[in-house]
């Protein structure tokens, strides 16, 4: 069963967890440790989540390249093949690894990078990631998440994940604010309940103004049972039963969670910025949800998002400018290998043809020779 997420102190990651055991007073009080959960070597077949939106129908136009993604989490673990992370810095006052796993799985939902015969990628595999660290544990300090957000603002990402669900607090809006100011998508997850305890209300920074606001969808089609339905809702994406990378080189097959369906939102708003250089972050918001398959319940807002059509779609009264076409690769089984010429092998080649072109010259002149002698002395077989 999905097990209450707890806002303890200022805020909470927005993954289902299961309960915290609390050591008793006497117990020695030790230094955290740094010991994710252990992942799979393998990913399996090919995700739900990936054959549901179909991003790579969207690659023929943009893969995300010219953008820069800020994942303010947990921190990165950068050893991981699929994942290339173009910078990191610490606001946790601890150090860059990932101790939760909960950042390194948002960073390859937004962007792991595409390998040949590896079932799992990201959304936006050429857009470039930056992992800012607020947090060691899955719950964390709001100055340090504020600051977070506050260098990203300042440095001018493209665009900012946010999985996490904190109180309304004016440091957080006033942060969220100045990042919307700087022309950032800021896309942040609705938070998770468990319905069953009732619901803690709006999630934030999920529940501001001009925040992508994204709730989980489920394997069956519907808004996942702990999806947040008493925060604003703009779109909803997979968000339960996925696959992504995880600490140790490593995947984890089974995450639940609002945290793992805004990364969904983020690559594909890096796709729409790639896409679409000239649009403001208001135009991507409104364009990711217009082009949503449409409400499918309570908390979904507008939908399933849907990558091909936000990046294909002429929306009305919009004046934007359009990138063009990525060149799409080739396939491996396309790519024909090219030996170098053999020079001695052309030579020979070519005077064995020129004689072969000299002899057949003589004959044709021989031929017209006689023909011109009108055949003296022969009598023609027949005529033409």
């Amino acid at each position: 069963m999905v097990g209450r997420v707890i806002v303890a102190g200022a805020l909470a990651l927005a993954v289902t967890a299961s309960p915290v055991a609390v050591a008793s007073a006497s117990a020695r009080v030790a230094a955290p440790e740094c010991a994710p959960d252990r992942g799979s070597l393998t990913t399996g077949a090919a995700p739900w989540a990936q054959q549901r939106i179909d991003i790579k129908s969207a690659w023929r136009l943009t893969m995300g390249e010219g953008t820069t993604i800020a994942v303010i989490d947990s921190g990165v673990d950068v050893s991981h093949p699929q994942l290339k992370i173009a910078g990191k810095a610490d606001f946790s006052r601890t150090d860059h690894r990932d101790c939760t796993g909960h950042g390194t799985a948002v960073a390859g939902i937004v962007g792991a990078q595409y390998q040949e015969g590896a079932p799992f990628h990201g959304v936006a595999p050429a857009a470039r990631i930056l992992s800012l660290k607020h947090t060691n544990a899955r719950t964390g300090d709001l100055a340090h998440l504020v600051e977070a957000i506050r260098y990203a603002a300042r440095i001018k990402v493209d665009v900012m994940n946010i999985s996490v669900q904190a109180r309304d607090q004016p440091d957080l809006k006033a942060a969220i604010d100045y990042a919307l100011a700087q022309d950032i998508v800021v896309v942040a997850a609705a938070g998770n309940v468990d319905k069953e305890d009732g619901t803690p209300g709006p999630a934030y920074p999920a529940a501001y103004e001009g925040v992508l606001s994204v709730g989980a969808l489920a394997p069956d089609g519907g808004v996942a049972m702990f999806s947040n339905v008493d925060s604003k809702v703009s779109v909803v994406a997979p968000g339960e039963g996925l696959t992504s990378t995880w600490p140790g080189r490593t995947y984890h097959n089974d995450l639940p969670g609002t945290s793992f369906a805004a990364p969904y939102v983020t690559g594909v708003a890096a796709l729409v910025r790639s896409r679409f250089p000239g649009m403001t972050q208001a135009q991507i918001r409104r364009r990711i949800e217009v082009t949503a398959d449409g409400a499918i319940g309570e908390g979904s807002g507008g939908g399933v998002i849907n990558p091909l059509y936000a990046v294909t779609a002429v929306l009305p009264d919009e004046q934007v400018v359009v990138a063009p076409p990525r060149a799409a690769p080739l396939p491996p089984s396309a790519v024909t290998k090219v030996t170098p010429p053999d020079e001695r092998a052309i030579a020979v080649s070519l005077a064995v043809g020129g004689g072969a072109l000299a002899l057949a010259a003589a004959m044709v002149v021989g031929r017209v020779v006689r023909s011109a002698n009108g055949g003296r002395g022969r009598r023609p077989a027949h005529r033409t």
